[in-house]
């Protein structure tokens, strides 16, 4: 048999309920996989560690037994939580020296559906301060680096979780995503990375985001993988504010289903910045582009659905957002916060509250008619990112933090369009470059249409050849 760590999630998940395996030897084996990995790419990866508590959580579930009919089947698998999710009685610092020590009373959601289908959290995965820039270089710690290049950033701000799954720290791991913060890093990371649409998992018990930009989503080596931890996550509290519409069927199920012939659109110019796309970027693209039409579906071109101007009204919204992280801080704790999360928190806190109101309802048009003119088409192809993954470093200005912001901008110019019209989307590990760098591509769907997303995705997946490439840090 493969080694553990080698099988996919699910293929874990079904040794788990077979009962050849227990989840304390499989907590195990990835702990002392993560004992035995580069330290400093541990530190990137991981905010903290508990191999305590996971082997706590582990007996747990393996007091259970195999698992019935109706149980996730990922129940007993191995996992980690960023560090942007409460998580009662363990520290949970928001990538942030300002929270250094924070010890929540209570769990989110997130947190709450995780432990509720029985998988095991290894500790909590790294992310940049407040989960605001594109590639997780915490202040005091680590950077978070693919394992592909370590020299190279994992992208952001699911920075951490990506690299821990790519890496095989960990089979499977959630991550968050307010303008392309899941598939950014599974770019950089060689993975499948999922934005489930808005609605779709709730955002209690803080419901910070007042324009429903963000949502937490999946970061897999498979788009199996990724649809069942969606499964796990997916559902709505009686306090949310929004919800999507109930599936027909388990997310995992779509993977398994023949999407049909579907009516593709796709373009390749940015949406927020004048940038030249990287030529390995163009290439997966374009390949990408044939590999969809081999497979049945028609491919056709469409202009940029969102127009220049929302792209200011987008960054009113996203300061805004971070002044609301600042603004109930100390001053004690304000000093210790980085620059580019000072400058975004006082560009936000200028914006007053009718010009706020303003903002968001015009977003909201831009958003609405962005989706009148997608909604022909079954899915829109895009390139997940502009360039493969940068050198450490290569975004973060802290002298500059306006320099910084753009950067960001000229890096990421296509996954927050998914965020404002609110559609699920998927950045796919198509393409590699000559380097062996990992180059993503991204699908999106209509609202609430996760199931024709993944299973077009597995569809593509099944005719692509990335299952059995690893890094060089394996």
């Amino acid at each position: 048999m493969a080694d553990l760590h080698e099988l996919s999630a699910l293929e874990q998940g079904a040794l788990l309920r077979s009962g050849k395996i227990s989840s304390v030897e499989l907590t195990d084996h990835y702990l002392d996989r993560i004992e035995r990995a580069d330290h400093d790419f541990v530190a990137g990866a991981f905010a903290r560690l508990d191999p305590d508590l996971a082997r706590a959580r582990a007996r747990e579930v393996a007091a259970v037994g195999p698992v019935g009919e109706g149980a996730s089947p990922l129940a007993g698998v191995p996992t980690a939580i960023k560090d942007l999710n409460l998580t009662a009685g363990v520290p949970t610092e928001f990538g942030s020296p300002a929270f250094r020590g924070f010890v929540p009373e209570v769990s989110d959601a997130v947190t709450l559906a995780m432990e509720a289908a029985g998988l095991v959290s290894v500790g909590k995965t790294s992310t940049p301060e407040f989960g605001s820039p594109c590639y997780t270089e915490p202040e005091g710690r680590p950077p978070a680096v693919t394992p592909w290049d370590t020299s190279r950033m994992a992208g952001g701000s699911s920075g951490g979780a990506a690299a821990a799954v790519a890496a095989g720290l960990v089979p499977v791991a959630q991550g968050s995503d307010g303008g392309g913060s899941i598939r950014i890093p599974a770019s950089c990371c060689g993975l499948v990375g999922l934005k489930p649409t808005r609605g779709r998992i709730s955002g209690f018990p803080m419901y910070g985001d007042p324009i429903g930009l963000s949502t937490s989503g999946s970061l897999a080596r498979t788009v199996a993988d990724a649809a069942a931890l969606l499964d796990v996550l997916a559902g709505r509290r009686v306090s949310d504010p929004s919800w999507a519409p109930e599936p027909s069927g388990t997310f995992l199920e779509a993977t398994r289903r023949d999407p049909g012939r579907l009516r593709i659109a796709r373009f390749v110019q940015p949406v927020i910045a004048d940038v030249e796309v990287d030529p390995a970027c163009r290439q997966a693209y374009d390949d990408a582009s044939h590999l969809l039409a081999d497979l049945g579906h028609v491919i056709e071109d469409v202009p940029v659905p969102l127009p220049p101007d929302a792209v200011g009204t987008f960054e009113i919204c996203w300061a805004v957002l971070t002044a609301q992280s600042v603004t109930p801080l100390s001053a004690d704790q304000r000093v210790l916060l980085r620059p580019l999360t000072q400058w975004l928190g006082e560009r936000g806190a200028a914006v007053s509250a009718p010009d706020f109101g303003l903002a968001i309802g015009a977003l909201r048009r831009y958003a609405a008619d962005a989706l009148v003119g997608l909604a022909p088409y079954d899915a829109v192809l895009t390139p997940t990112l502009a360039t493969p993954p940068l050198p450490v470093g290569a975004i973060r200005d802290d002298e500059d933090p306006a320099a910084d912001f753009e950067a960001q901008k000229r890096f990421t110019p296509w996954t927050s369009a998914w965020n404002v019209t609110g559609m699920p989307a998927i950045s796919l590990p198509l393409h590699w470059t000559s380097e062996g760098l990992p180059v993503g591509v991204m699908l999106a769907a209509r609202p609430a249409d996760e199931e024709t997303l993944l299973s077009l995705a597995a569809q593509v997946e099944a005719a692509s050849s990335w299952h059995d490439r690893r890094p060089p840090l394996w």
